[in-house]
């Protein structure tokens, strides 16, 4: 037998087949949504897959102290960039989320949720371990939270905001802080969410009132979420077949190839088709699950823990959105959506964990 280059060995075939699978299929529904042309979303969808691709196995390779020694500079480089957008960005969708850089509109909010957890995990990894239950351990991670999701709700983007602040928690209960800081911190803003509603734009709180009364507006703020339920709906079992899916080409379903292309994907291939989609991520989830359990250090492991709920809060919010089960807060699906930001944010996440499964394979775990 011919003997296989370490190198290639080294290559993480099973993600590699999990990613593309998923970004396969993305690509088909994009294909199917543009009326069975591969212009204007499945061809830039696709290359886009295989640069990032490329890059996130690059990033794999690097030593994991690169990322735990930039993680600040890359912290406050991207809230420098959230400023910019304040300043420069261009408005899209009634939003001004994005600068453009000719080869892409970068959405620096989803870099942030990379970036709040690498540094959260380095500030709590130099952080004695007797201290994560005194207040030091508190009030820096809440500023490091509060500060890029204060800027992101300026934009206006809820979602995002949100998943800043998922991510960071994680990091935090990780870390070991004490659970009753969790609990009142929950009950606090529980009490206080007749005084959020309030800070919330109009059509933000008309997003929240349909999530709790769908049929109120039908045909006004209730229209997105209305179509992409008939859509699902009507997908049935098997589905309406390939190129065949009437809302999505007659354009009932709005943003049908972004926010709400699962509702897309299961008019043409039903229920099969969003339990073979979900068993996908179930793959890369449990893969990333993983990484964190066998991390060989204290910021791996943190890291890890972090990056792989801020992927499960991609999948579960946009599933809960374009089921009704969650007010529409444009947040995209993993791989499958298309848009050039939330894929560098997903693969960077890859990449990142990509590096921690390496480091765990040598050496002797290591917490402090």
């Amino acid at each position: 037998m011919i003997p296989v280059p370490p190198a290639i060995q080294r290559i993480p075939w099973k993600l590699i087949a999990i990613l593309g699978g998923i970004t396969g299929f993305g690509l088909l529904v994009l294909y199917s949504a543009a009326g069975g042309s591969w212009s204007p979303w499945a061809l830039q969808q696709g290359l886009r897959f295989l640069v990032f691709l490329g890059a996130a196995l690059v990033i794999g390779r690097f030593p994991i102290r690169i990322f735990e020694d930039f993680a600040y500079i890359a912290y406050i480089g991207i809230l420098v960039l959230l400023i910019a957008v304040e300043l420069l960005g261009f408005v899209g969708g009634g939003s001004q989320r994005w600068l453009n850089l000719g080869f892409i509109n970068l959405q620096p909010s989803e870099l942030m949720k990379v970036a709040i957890v690498v540094a959260l995990a380095r500030f709590y990894t130099q952080l004695p371990p007797g201290n994560t239950r005194t207040f030091t351990a508190l009030w820096p991670a809440l500023v490091m939270i509060g500060v890029p999701a204060a800027l992101v709700m300026l934009q206006p983007d809820l979602g995002t905001a949100l998943a800043i602040c998922i991510g960071g928690v994680v990091v935090m209960f990780c870390a070991g802080l004490p659970m009753w800081w969790f609990g009142s911190t929950a009950v606090a803003g529980l009490a206080a969410l007749p005084v959020l509603f309030s800070f919330l734009h109009d059509y933000q709180q008309k997003r929240v009132l349909i999530f709790l009364d769908p049929e109120s507006d039908p045909l006004g703020a209730g229209y997105h979420i209305s179509q992409s339920k008939i859509a699902i709906g009507s997908g049935g079992i098997g589905g309406k077949g390939f190129l065949n899916g009437s809302q999505s080409h007659l354009d009932y379903l709005p943003e049908g190839h972004t926010d709400f292309i699962f509702a897309t994907m299961a008019e043409e291939w039903g229920l099969i088709g969003g339990l073979a989609l979900l068993f996908g991520f179930f793959l890369l989830l449990r893969w990333s699950t993983r990484v964190a359990l066998k991390a060989r250090t204290r910021f791996g492991q943190l890291t890890a823990a972090g990056l792989t709920m801020t992927i499960f809060f991609y999948i579960a919010i946009n599933l809960m959105m374009v089921m009704g089960l969650a007010p529409v807060v444009g947040i995209p699906l993993p791989l499958f959506s298309y848009g050039g930001s939330s894929m560098l944010t997903i693969m960077t996440c890859v990449g990142i964990m990509l590096a921690i499964e390496n480091d765990s394979k040598t050496g002797t775990r290591r917490f402090h």
